[in-house]
């Protein structure tokens, strides 16, 4: 059963999403050949702890995860999917950046994720990226009190089937408030149960298309975090907070 939000809850994460959309509108800007995924890094730390909050991910450890977090962000360009790591590694003339994000304003958390194409870009760049921003607002529309899980699910692979997309079989998106990552599971595809799963007003996901321009396998990189394509082919990766609400969905980590 997934808990009902309150009004004043759902301000309050929404408070926490407004610094993660304006923290993903700096690094935007900022993601041009040259810089370091880093500084990227140290730029969005500066925003999140100015506008008052702190960072989601900045220290978390997961019980899978064989280091605590090391940035405010996750920065995974080309071919890593989600979860990179800040680097030294310097953005180049035609990159494709996935940038996800995590912020708390008094106990409650707000996560979004763009992907940006540095400089001009692929027109096979343009059209994955476009697929995968269409998969989250069919999943995001999807999101209505009555409707399930499985509802929203469906919604998110019919775009990445009608496009010729794969997804990553086991990743997706979650819960979220008190805790960045909470239950439920939102599968970016269906699975058997997930029609068990009903939304009500009060509802609160994250839901996070991941798209891969070639299959689905993937690997995990030795620092144990970073998802990376085993052929090798890019992938993108959004993410929005959303309220279920009465009047439909919420998208809590709008600008």
């Amino acid at each position: 059963m997934l808990p009902r939000r309150t009004a004043d809850e759902l301000d309050a994460m929404r408070d926490a999403g407004r610094v993660v959309a304006q923290t993903l509108q700096v690094v935007r800007a900022a993601a041009v050949p040259g810089v370091k995924l880093r500084e990227l890094d140290d730029l969005a730390q500066t925003a999140i702890r100015e506008a008052g909050a702190t960072s989601s991910f900045l220290g978390y450890k997961p019980a899978w995860a064989p280091t605590a977090y090391n940035g405010a962000l996750c920065l995974s360009p080309n071919e890593v999917v989600v979860h990179g790591r800040p680097s030294g590694q310097r953005l180049k003339e035609g990159d494709l950046l996935s940038v996800d994000c995590g912020a708390i304003v008094d106990g409650w958390h707000g996560d979004a994720a763009i992907t940006v194409r540095v400089g001009a870009g692929s027109e096979d760049d343009a059209r994955l990226v476009a697929a995968t921003e269409e998969a989250l607002a069919a999943g995001i529309a999807a999101a209505v009190p009555g409707a399930t899980l499985q509802d929203v699910a469906q919604a998110v692979d019919a775009v990445a089937r009608r496009h010729g997309y794969a997804h990553l079989p086991d990743h997706g998106g979650h819960g979220i408030g008190r805790s960045m990552h909470e239950p439920p599971f939102v599968p970016n595809r269906p699975q058997a149960g997930l029609d068990r799963v009903r939304l009500h007003a009060g509802s609160t996901l994250a839901i996070e298309p991941m798209l891969l321009a070639g299959g689905e396998r993937y690997r995990h990189k030795k620092d144990g975090w970073a998802v990376v394509t085993a052929d090798g082919r890019r992938a993108a990766h959004v993410e929005h907070t959303v309220a279920v609400t009465d009047e439909g969905p919420v998208v809590l980590t709008a600008p």
